[in-house]
């Protein structure tokens, strides 16, 4: 947890950071605008100057208003992302002025020739300085349409992925058994529940024999649960819903009054898990039987190889009492937790199920091509990881957090077929 001193020191070299930036993207509204008439250049200038006031005085209402908000959370965490979406975007296009004013600085210093430079300048018609202002306000143009259709599309443009899943010793019953995970709910990031109902219809159309939820149901609070759990409760499958904690709901990144109010708060979401329907699993296990054979299921808490995370689950604790069977599945938040722990200390694990990586909620998935920016964090991000005849799939969540949009990872819910090996 930040004290306020670091937390301030950020605030302000965030705001420093933001005005520099507007004045630098500002050489290139200047110098395309340079011919225009006057009053249609002072409408430019205070339109300008009157969003970057606006962007700044918006940024230091969210902060001091945190903790106490007068606006709805959700609308302060979409005020600040759309905040977020224009900086990129400004930062983005100052990268040619940048590069121009590099180059300048060096034919300064008589490191570069000129040569050629009007020559380009009298071919195109149009000053060098020109053009390159006109490739910044491009390049950030880019980034600023993408993520404002990630925030207004892509994050609420369900996919629905079907995975086949061939496991060594399957029961005869369990052949084609079916398991709906969806992960990463995030209430918190969400305004109307449309887009749940939305979720909730696609879910019950897949007819899944069970439900499994892997974690982060919050952002913080268990309140931002509260207005759609009473969507969620329509969710019903014939062997259960099960569900665990992720990272984000211990409420750890809270600045709480006191313990007292973080542990209620940890009690008050467990809870709601219940009133949902859905049976959460800390360190516990239960067997799932289908026509006299049965298979183990097992739920544990956080556990995230990285410092920062949680490291609460304990898959030992949540064997305990189990007998052995010839199939067991893991519902583990953090993919992190299969390679540093459970694929070579719990070989009786055939399945791992996770999320918490989000796809990074960026990337590219194209037939025959993943990338993300995730993938240099986690080596497993998204989608189906076999080694050694075992599994572990990685959910690209069901909603979102920092960003609240998605560009090319959509959010997921995946349909799972246990098959024979």
């Amino acid at each position: 947890m930040f004290s306020n001193s670091v937390i301030l020191f950020r605030f302000l070299f965030s705001i420093v950071l933001l005005v520099m930036v507007d004045i630098y993207f500002y050489q290139a509204v200047r110098k395309i605008t340079a011919a225009w008439p006057h009053k249609k250049k002072k409408r430019v200038v205070f339109i300008y100057w009157g969003l970057t006031a606006s962007i700044v005085l918006l940024t230091i209402f969210n902060v001091i208003t945190y903790q106490n908000p007068v606006l709805p959370r959700t609308v302060s965490l979409y005020i600040f992302c759309f905040l977020m979406v224009v900086f990129i975007s400004k930062l983005i296009g100052s990268l040619p002025l940048i590069i121009e004013d590099v180059v300048r600085m060096f034919r300064m210093m008589g490191l570069f020739f000129t040569k050629g430079t009007r020559g380009f300048e009298e071919r195109k018609g149009i000053t060098r300085g020109k053009f390159i202002s006109q490739m910044a306000l491009g390049l950030a143009a880019v980034p600023f349409s993408s993520m404002l259709f990630g925030m207004v599309k892509t994050a609420f443009d369900f996919k629905i992925r079907r995975v086949k899943i061939p496991i060594a010793n399957l029961p005869d019953a369990f052949s084609g058994f079916k398991i709906v995970q969806i992960s990463d709910i995030h209430s918190g990031s969400f305004i109307s529940g449309s887009h749940f109902e939305n979720a909730v219809a696609l879910i019950g159309s897949q007819n899944a024999d069970m439900i499994v939820f892997t974690g982060d149901l919050v952002n913080d609070r268990a309140s931002e649960a509260e207005p759609f759990a009473g969507i969620w409760k329509n969710l019903n499958a014939p062997h259960g819903i099960y569900s665990i904690l992720g990272n984000h709901d211990y409420g750890d990144y809270v600045m709480w009054e006191n313990d007292d109010l973080k542990r209620q708060n940890l009690e008050r979401l467990c809870a709601i898990h219940g009133e949902m329907g859905w049976t959460l699993l800390r360190n516990e296990h239960r067997i799932i039987e289908r026509n006299g054979e049965k298979i183990g299921l097992l739920g544990v808490e956080n556990w995230g190889s990285a410092m920062r995370f949680p490291k609460k689950g304990d898959v030992l604790k949540a064997r305990e009492g189990m007998p052995e069977l010839p199939v067991n599945i893991l519902l583990s938040h953090d993919p992190s937790h299969w390679d540093s722990k459970v694929f070579n200390e719990n070989p009786e694990i055939s399945l791992m199920l996770s999320g918490h990586t989000h796809g990074f909620q960026f990337g590219i998935e194209i037939p025959g091509f993943k990338w993300s920016p995730s993938q240099y964090v986690y080596p497993q991000w998204a989608g189906l990881y076999t080694r050694n005849n075992r599994h572990l799939y990685v959910n690209r969540g069901l909603g979102f957090l920092g960003y609240l949009g998605r560009i090319g990872i959509n959010p997921e819910i995946t349909v799972l077929e246990l098959q024979k090996a």
